[in-house]
């Protein structure tokens, strides 16, 4: 209804879980990297907890998009089942044949232990994830924690992944599930996302509608984040609710008043607003009696004049001022500033006017794609031939680059130090990829189109809304996500390299196997660098670890190119 009032390709805030609108806080980051380190430990059980649509779901949905190849995945989705049901559905999720007619326990888990068997013989490792895990009864949780028995000499046969709400926590917490407890190897509550990650979820939903304009004001996206509770369904129930209602009001703004109104009509506040209401003439009266005795103790006519009472001194507040950063912005938009000075460009003279940021956006058109990809693989020694048409990432893996594309900031760049395409959006709110190829504490050397800029940081960031992809060196042969017990030529050369970076020997009596020795390296590595310490050599790792070794052919954020 209000779409083409705010110039919308579609609704930003459906609470459908559309994978095109995944946007990973910090939090959601971090509770993921728990849930891929369950996909590599040796057994047992990994944890998720959070509120009621704090994006537990969402989150799943992004697991089943990264799980490695060798990774046979069961998962349970209605945990409202009996014992019986829950191994029948394990079976018929990894596809393991049974008698249907003729089935129990027993028989089931037989079948069952000699797939996994059978599986791990493969070197393929067998991973069951349950949603809504506060749901299960205590007689099925006891008999999912026996299917973590299933077990060879040294190794679990199935890693068990639980997510569910709060109520979660309470039941393991109980003293006859501490056997359960006490094989949980990794635990982790996804907490509601903070006012700044508000904004930006706000921002980014919006974007990927078409929309590049300021729909929410500050205090709106305050009052929201006060409302939700940093709770993202509920922001989304809110935010399309309160675009609905500026429509109806006809303001292209969504305001304070506005966002009030909304969750007075969808959120369950009503009587807690008739509370505050009835209690409102105990307050007045509290507050007259408490103003009474205030002016009693100033105004004292009982003292006789000349008395030597202190008079009461008043600091009288001076007026709010603007800050640095909004006064600057605001300059900015006058004049149409900032102005990026193009440093290089093959056919751009020194006395050329230079253009504002908003007006390269609005200028570039569908080649600044293959512009961007040709000059990122450039930066890599890689010439991009005219004949190949995206897929680029499939193409990169012919000279042993693998793709990143992630979320993030400044931050998040700087750590991977490579370059990277950036997402920047037009105030038409047309994508628009540029390259960053150089990083230093207050500047950005980015590509747009065929020239070369040195913009402000700060000015970039008003069109960026934290989407990148960079390109990385993959192993020989192109091998990741190896773990303990992984047998492979490529194991050799990660202890070489890590040998390097660390400054350390590495003492290996099967060069090619991984074993404990290297897994305690690597989670020293990971830990030194504040990576999620899992012991298993996925992207993140192999981008740092080609940085500390100084591997050959790798250009770096942070060295300029020329």
């Amino acid at each position: 209804m209000y779409l083409e009032h705010f110039n919308l390709s579609e609704r930003p805030f459906s609470i459908t879980p559309d994978p095109r609108f995944l946007y990973m806080s910090a939090r959601h980051r971090e509770a993921l990297a728990h849930l891929l380190y369950g996909l590599g430990d040796g057994g047992g059980f990994v944890q998720l907890t959070g509120e009621v649509g704090t994006g537990k779901t969402t989150i799943c949905r992004c697991l089943l998009e990264q799980i490695p190849e060798n990774v046979d995945l069961a998962v349970v989705l209605n945990p409202k089942v009996t014992a019986i049901e829950l191994i029948a559905t394990v079976c018929d999720e990894l596809g393991v044949d049974y008698d249907a007619d003729n089935v129990s326990i027993k028989l089931l888990t037989d079948v069952l232990n000699r797939y996994l068997l059978d599986a791990y013989a493969r070197g393929r490792h067998t991973v069951l994830i349950i949603d809504e895990a506060q749901n299960l009864s205590t007689d099925v949780l006891e008999q999912v924690r026996l299917l973590t028995n299933l077990e060879t000499a040294t190794q679990k046969l199935l890693q068990i992944i639980l997510i569910g709400q709060p109520e979660l926590r309470i039941l393991l917490g109980r003293e006859d599930m501490r056997q359960l407890a006490q094989r949980v190897t990794a635990r982790y509550h996804l907490e509601p996302i903070s006012r700044d990650e508000t904004s930006a979820y706000i921002r980014h939903r919006l974007q990927i509608c078409g929309s590049s304009q300021a729909i929410f004001n500050k205090r709106a996206v305050d009052k929201i984040q006060q409302l939700s509770g940093g709770i993202p369904r509920l922001i989304n129930v809110l935010s399309d609710r309160s675009m609905l209602g500026a429509y109806v009001e006809g303001k292209t703004q969504v305001d304070v008043k506005v966002v009030k109104k909304a969750a007075s009509e969808v959120l369950a506040v009503d009587s807690d607003e008739k509370i505050r209401r009835s209690r409102l003439p105990i307050l007045l009266g509290v507050l007259s009696i408490l103003l009474l005795i205030a002016v009693a103790g100033v105004y004292q006519p009982w003292k006789r004049p000349g008395s030597t009472t202190q008079p009461v001194v008043g600091i009288e507040k001076e007026p709010a001022s603007v800050s640095a950063a909004e006064n600057t912005a605001a300059v900015a938009a006058a004049a149409d500033l900032p102005q990026p000075e193009a440093v290089i460009a093959a056919a751009v003279e020194e006395e050329a006017q230079p253009q504002s940021l908003a007006t390269l956006l609005t200028a570039a058109d569908s080649s600044y794609y293959r512009s961007a990809w040709t000059e990122l693989f450039a930066l890599w020694s890689v010439v991009l031939p005219q004949s190949v048409n995206p897929d680029f990432c499939d193409f990169a893996k012919q000279y042993g680059l693998l793709c990143l594309q992630v979320q993030g900031n400044w931050y998040t760049l700087r750590q991977f130090d490579r370059p990277a395409i950036l997402t920047l959006v037009a105030a038409n709110g047309e994508r628009v990829p540029v390259v960053l190829q150089h990083l230093d504490d207050s500047v950005a050397e980015v590509l747009i189109g065929e020239g070369l800029y040195r913009l402000p940081i700060e000015q970039v960031e008003k069109s960026w809304y934290g989407d990148f992809t960079l390109l990385l060196q993959a192993p020989p042969g192109g091998r990741l996500f190896l773990r303990v017990g992984d047998r492979d030529p490529v194991v050799s050369w990660i202890r070489g390299q890590l040998e390097i970076a660390q400054g350390v020997i590495i003492p290996a009596q099967d060069p090619l196997k991984f074993d404990y020795a290297l897994q305690r390296e690597i989670l020293a590595f990971q830990r030194e660098r504040g990576l999620v310490a899992d012991g298993v050599v996925g992207k993140y790792t192999m981008i740092h670890l080609n940085t500390a070794s100084g591997r050959d052919g790798v250009p770096l954020l942070s060295v300029q190119s020329y």
